[in-house]
This record gives C-alpha cells, sequence and structure tokens, in this order.
C-alpha cells in the first residue's frame, strides 16, 4: 500500500462536479481497480453459497455421501474467500477514501494558497471550512461506495443467471424486479439532492456567523451587542436544524425504501419459488437455495440504492470544491526568479515609493487609502506598481511573496509554541529572536510566561491582549526579514510609551532593508527617513516630519487628529 498523502496530487478537473469525481478515480486508479475486484470476489464468494448448499441438500436427499462431502467443501472455500477479500476490499476501501479526501484537501488548500487575498473576497469563511468539516467525508464515501456498489451490481446479475438457468419464470421475476426498484427509488435522489446542497449553503454561512461573532466578541461585549448576535446566531442555527430534519425525512423515506422494496421482491421470489417446489418443478435443494438468494439479495439491493445515496452527496460536495478550483486570483505574476536588488518599488496610481535602505512613512488622511496602498504595493490587489522598473504583474507571485511582506493587524496568531509561531521559517537563532523582541518591545510578553517561548499559544492567541498580539505580529515579520517590508499601523493598540520605543527600535532594526509604514502616529513618523503625505489617494506631500507640520495643514491635521 502506498503512503498518503501524495507528493503531488495533480491538476484537478474543475468543469463540474462528475468531472472533479472522475479526476479523484483516475488519480487512485490502480487502488480503485484492485478494490473493485476484490468486492466482486467477496460478493461473488457470499452469491455462490446459497448453490453450494443446495447442491450438498439434494445430496443429502440423495444419501450421496461424496458428493456432499464435495459439496461442504465448497461451501467452506466459500467462505475463506469471503474472509480473505472482505478483509483486502475493505483495506482498498479505506485507502480509497483516504486518498480521495487528503487530494480535495491538498488541491483545496494548494487553491487557497494561490488565491491569497482574492479568496476571501469571493468566498465566506464557512463555505472554505465546510470542504474541511463534510465535503471530503462526502467525496471519500463516493469513492468507496463505487467500490461495493459495482461488486453488488456484479452479484446481482450472477444470481439472476443462476436463477434463470435453474427455474426462467424466477429469474425473470428477479430480472425485471431489480430494475423497478431502482426506478421506485429514483425519484426519492432529486429531492434529497437538493435539500442536501441547501443545508451545505446554510450551514457555511451558521459557520460564517460563529467566525465573525468568535472574532468580534469583545467588540460586541463592548457595544452591548452580544445577546442581539446571539439571537441572529440561534435563528440562523435553528433554520440549519430545520434543514437537517427535511434532509432527514427524505432519507428516512430512502432508507424506507431500501428495506420495503427488496423485501417484496425477496417474499415474491420465496413465494414463487415454493410453489414451484410442491408442483416438482424444482427440487428440495433448489428450494432452499432459491431462499438463500432472497435472503442474500437484500445486501446487494440496498448496497445499489446506498451507492446512488452516497454519489448524490459526493456530487453535491464536489460542487462546491469546484467553486472553489474554478476561482482566479486577482494577481497571477509571471514566471522565474527575480532579485530586488536596489529596486525601488512604486505605486504609480498614488505616487508612493518605497526606497532601498530606507524606513519610508505613509500618513494617510483617510486610513482606507493607506490599506489600499499598501495592498497595491504588496500584489494583493491589481494597480499600476512597478519593482525596480518591472511591472510588478510580469513577476512571479512566489517571488513577489517572498521579497516582499505586508503585515497588518488582520494578520492572525496560530496554535502551538510560541517560538515556532514566531520564527515561521525555523531558522532563526535565539540572539535574533531576542533582537526582535527587543525591537518590537515584546521581552516583557515572552518574560511572563512561565515557559517563555516553549509556552503554548491558544487559538487566535486569545489568551493575550490586543495590544500583546500586535507586538508579537510585528516580532513575526521581523524575523521573517523580507528584503521589502510593509507595516500597517504596527502600534495602534499600544500605549504610547511603548509606542515610542517601538518608533525608536524599529528603524535600527531595519537598517540596510526597504520598510514602509503606514501610520498617522506622531511618535513614528518622527522616526521616519522620509515620509509621504496621503489624499485623495495620492501622496501630496513629502519630506521628513518636522517639515510637513510646518508647511502642510492637512498633514498636520491627520497626525495630530485636528487638535492645535
Amino acid at each position: 500500500m502506498r503512503s498518503l498523502p501524495v507528493a503531488d496530487p495533480g491538476t484537478p478537473d474543475a468543469r463540474g462536479p462528475l468531472r472533479y469525481l472522475w479526476w479523484v478515480a483516475r488519480g487512485q486508479a490502480a487502488p480503485m481497480v484492485a478494490g473493485v475486484g476484490l468486492a466482486v470476489l467477496w460478493w461473488l464468494g457470499q452469491a455462490l453459497v446459497p448453490a453450494a448448499l443446495g447442491r450438498a441438500i439434494d445430496a443429502m436427499t440423495q444419501r450421496d455421501t461424496g458428493t456432499l462431502v464435495e459439496w461442504s467443501a465448497v461451501v467452506l472455500g466459500l467462505g475463506v474467500v469471503q474472509a480473505v477479500a472482505g478483509v483486502l476490499r475493505h483495506r482498498y476501501a479505506v485507502f480509497v477514501w483516504l486518498s480521495a479526501a487528503y487530494r480535495t484537501v491538498q488541491v483545496t488548500v494548494r487553491q487557497a494558497a494561490r488565491l491569497g487575498a482574492t479568496l476571501p473576497k469571493r468566498l465566506s469563511t464557512g463555505e472554505v471550512v465546510s470542504v474541511g468539516n463534510s465535503d471530503i467525508a462526502h467525496i471519500g464515501s463516493a469513492m468507496d461506495v463505487l467500490l461495493r456498489g459495482v461488486g453488488a451490481g456484479v452479484a446481482v446479475i450472477a444470481v439472476t443467471v443462476i436463477l434463470v438457468a435453474t427455474s426462467a419464470p424466477l429469474g425473470m421475476v428477479v430480472l425485471v424486479g431489480v430494475p423497478l426498484m431502482a426506478a421506485a427509488v429514483g425519484p426519492l435522489l432529486k429531492p434529497l439532492h437538493r435539500r442536501q446542497h441547501e443545508q451545505r449553503d446554510l450551514q457555511g454561512d451558521l459557520a460564517t456567523r460563529a467566525g465573525d461573532i468568535v472574532a468580534g466578541l469583545r467588540v460586541l461585549r463592548g457595544v452591548g451587542g452580544e445577546q442581539v448576535f446571539a439571537d441572529r446566531y440561534r435563528e440562523e442555527s435553528q433554520r440549519v436544524r430545520h434543514a437537517g430534519v427535511r434532509v432527514a425525512s427524505m432519507e428516512s423515506l430512502l432508507e424506507g425504501a431500501q428495506t420495503l422494496l427488496p423485501g417484496v421482491l425477496i417474499a415474491g421470489v420465496t413465494w414463487l419459488g415454493a410453489h414451484f417446489a410442491l408442483e416438482g418443478r424444482i427440487t428440495a435443494g433448489q428450494l432452499v437455495a432459491f431462499y438463500g438468494y432472497a435472503v442474500f439479495l437484500i445486501a446487494p439491493l440496498r448496497t445499489l440504492t446506498e451507492t446512488a445515496d452516497k454519489l448524490t452527496k459526493g456530487h453535491v460536495a464536489a460542487r462546491r470544491v469546484c467553486r472553489i478550483l474554478s476561482l482566479e486570483p486577482e494577481i497571477t505574476g509571471g514566471d522565474g526568479r527575480f532579485s530586488v536588488g536596489d529596486g525601488m518599488l512604486r505605486d504609480a496610481e498614488s505616487g508612493a515609493e518605497v526606497r532601498p535602505g530606507r524606513f519610508t512613512a505613509l500618513a494617510a488622511a483617510t486610513p482606507e487609502d493607506a490599506v489600499a496602498v499598501a495592498d497595491r504595493l504588496g500584489g494583493f490587489a491589481p494597480g499600476r506598481v512597478t519593482l525596480g522598473g518591472r511591472p510588478l504583474a510580469e513577476l512571479p507571485l512566489a517571488e513577489i511573496r517572498r521579497h516582499i511582506l505586508v503585515a497588518d493587524n488582520g494578520a492572525r496568531l496560530f496554535t502551538g509554541r510560541l517560538r515556532d509561531e514566531l520564527d515561521v521559517r525555523g531558522t532563526a537563532g535565539d540572539e535574533e529572536i531576542r533582537q526582535a523582541l527587543y525591537a518590537a518591545c515584546a521581552e516583557d510578553i515572552v518574560a511572563a510566561l512561565p515557559e517563555g517561548l516553549d509556552a503554548h499559544v491558544a487559538e487566535a492567541g486569545s489568551e493575550f491582549s490586543g495590544g500583546q498580539r500586535q507586538r508579537l505580529r510585528l516580532v513575526r515579520a521581523l524575523l521573517a526579514d523580507p528584503e521589502i517590508l510593509i507595516l500597517v499601523e504596527p502600534t495602534s493598540a499600544v500605549d504610547a510609551h511603548t509606542e515610542a520605543r517601538v518608533a525608536e527600535r524599529l528603524g535600527k532594526a531595519r537598517a540596510g532593508r526597504a520598510t514602509l509604514v503606514c501610520t498617522t502616529s506622531p511618535l513614528v513618523l518622527d522616526q521616519a527617513d522620509h515620509v509621504l503625505y496621503v489624499e485623495g489617494g495620492v501622496v501630496r506631500a513629502e519630506g521628513a516630519h518636522a517639515a510637513l507640520l510646518e508647511a502642510e495643514p492637512g498633514y498636520r491635521s491627520t497626525v495630530t487628529r485636528g487638535e492645535d
């Protein structure tokens, strides 16, 4: 058996859910073929047992000991075949389930990384989370059930052939009854499909609502809106529950049909076989075999309806995956590698420039303008941006991310060891971490933790205050040590004393590197080598902080919050 997950999942076919499921199946063709073969062998092992038992009973009635021993050995052999094939089939079934699930996770995560800032603009958090919560399981189950479904179909065909060869009327009952049963179940699948799709959409919306509430819980408590949003969440959760009940009601009808319809068919076969035995048209052994087939057919017929159900769920899940995979990033970039060198990063739309080796600050009259400039300079939004005279849009995106880092307050802290959270590349030594902590004035945060850098960080760094999380994010950005670092309001959540120390140390920590800080803090602006004042999305003035205070009223009003 191969190890999972595979190193390269390949390029998915996202043109439609059926094409995607076919791509997943082709990606593990050998295990699926082997699994189907074992499933067929497993089902046939069970299907042939009633025939062997019937022959053994006929041998008993004829007092033929030799024939009885032979057919008894056949029954034993069929039992061994079932045991071995069943174990191996299950191993392959688990493998294809995991392989399909892992492959889906790999391609969706890779796509999420490729989309970057485009993803949250196009899809809600809940919709993306639903892929990992439920959709991968349904896609895996669709692959798994194919193995048993194909084997069940072969078993039904084999039983039909045996029955036709033994008694044409009994064989025709099965041959006609199975398609009729499938046709009767078919109308239940379409409404089930529709209700499952509705439930998944509602689940995605609810997950998004929950994420928003958790992320903004502190703010909601501050403005007294906690109960309002809790009530809204309760209402949406009830809609999800009602949708789940509607799905369950349809699934219960399907489950009932899976029991009733095969039961009717089996009762008909048993009744007809008993009449044929009384009329002497079949032997006692054949009657026992027919009854055995009647009981046996319950399993493959239920498996066939289960196959239709799980393939329907897999189709719904694959549609959501295809929606993610079909998105295109707003910024694509070119190919190859490049070096920043002495190149200047320039945004033609605003006129903002980030020069090599210089600590530049950008003060915007409107905060949104600063964010827009930072997004364009970092390659997260389209714009006429050049690096060293070359259009940023023509440069490879992976290289842009390697050379230019945009760190804003939307970045999250993740669960895990604090050292690993700060040094994401795992290459920084203790002295480098100490220097980054000093530059961000975060030594006190680590010192207060009993385990220091080995302390465990809770989800989103919830044990830290807003100012502490902001300083830790700054440490992480400094340890990444990009050639161009763009910081968006890195000191907005800290007190003035800490802000002054950060402002003084930041320029020294980034000496020789290009740094742009988007801020309106006079403490930070005073430490910058060069200040850009943006108003209306365009640089209106630039120079030293003190000079701009004297010469530019708009700048003075922005950085002093309108106070004289």
